[in-house]
């Protein structure tokens, strides 16, 4: 094959799954509703399980739900009927992929399932199969045309199974207002995680990064300071060097809004006075909770007799710098 030739062939490969994606978004239904719901009032766990490449897509389905606190496990079927469905109890919920719906080794443990109580939920073709049939909820794929030229290696199907347990999870984390922080809970050893387990000093700007104005200076002054410390906000303080406001973009913006000649205006007659503080001690993902609950994107850090020693704002946080800030 010719160079343009195996570029050809891997576009059809993934146009063919993408044609399966598009029939089972189009066909989604009921069903998908009634799985979300039983999911997310779950009182037990998510027991995940699927043969072959099946059960690889089961296993990252299952990391997709822990990742947002749905306790859940993969349970290999062969293990299952020896010894390990144990592991399932009446208040679970049981998951089970198979395109055909006829594999032998799931088929075998669904009257264990159903003896034991938990509610099954299918990914699966049809309705009309064996697990299709035993199961108290399917979401039905379809026909699943493969993407190999025999059409017989686990491709769209696979693809297709793992999309909907996206969908599941992420229609999940909407529905309960999972927020970053909340994941970052049960990743902390990833990036974001990591951030927001550190404490407030160890991510706060310090020193001369740290945009401060007198607030008996001109609006003229703090927006020179805002421009020169490049984070959107000035904090203000009084002759005693100790906080007393702040001033942000925003507030700039409103105020020309209101066709005001700025230039006679001074810091305190326009600041926002008494601004939302944090410890530095704190972690940073109760600064983030601070933000999210007022709405605001800046933190002052100050001690005892209100003299700033730091400050934290949301790009602090996330580790990305190309936010503005918003008080």
């Amino acid at each position: 094959m010719s160079k343009k030739e195996i570029i050809e062939f891997g576009k059809r490969i993934i146009e063919i799954e993408c044609q399966n994606l598009e029939r089972v978004k189009e066909n989604l239904g009921d069903s998908f509703a009634e799985a979300v719901e039983t999911l997310k009032s779950l009182e037990g766990k998510v027991v995940i399980t699927g043969m072959g490449k099946s059960g690889i897509i089961g296993r990252k389905i299952v990391g997709t739900f822990a990742s947002i606190g749905i306790s859940s496990i993969f349970l290999h079927p062969g293990d299952a009927v020896h010894g390990d469905l144990g592991v399932v109890s009446k208040n679970d919920v049981v998951l089970l992929i198979s395109n055909s719906g006829e594999t032998d080794e799931l088929i075998r443990i669904v009257p264990s399932i159903k003896k034991i109580g938990a509610k099954i939920i299918s990914i699966t073709a049809t309705t009309k199969s064996t697990l299709g049939q035993y199961s108290d909820i399917v979401i039905e794929t379809g026909e699943i045309t493969e993407a190999d030229n025999f059409g017989i290696i686990p491709s769209s199907s696979t693809t297709t199974a793992l999309v909907i347990g996206d969908a599941l999870s992420l229609t999940i984390m909407n529905i309960k207002n999972i927020k970053k922080q909340d994941f970052a809970f049960f990743h902390p050893a990833g990036n974001l995680g990591k951030r927001l387990m550190l404490r407030v000093k160890d991510i706060m700007q310090t020193g001369e990064n740290i945009p401060i104005v007198d607030e008996n200076r001109t609006l003229i002054d703090g927006i020179k300071e805002i421009n020169r410390k490049n984070l959107g906000f000035t904090l203000a303080i009084n002759k005693n060097n100790c906080l007393t406001g702040i001033i942000t973009d925003g507030d700039i913006r409103r105020l020309l809004a209101k066709d005001i000649d700025i230039t006679k205006l001074k810091i305190k007659e326009v600041m926002i006075k008494n601004p939302k503080t944090i410890d530095e001690d704190i972690l940073a993902v109760k600064a983030m909770e601070i933000m999210e609950k007022y709405e605001i994107t800046a933190l002052p850090i100050v001690d005892e007799n209100k003299k700033i020693k730091g400050v934290v704002h949301l790009h602090d946080l996330l580790g990305k710098k190309e936010f503005g800030i918003e008080y």
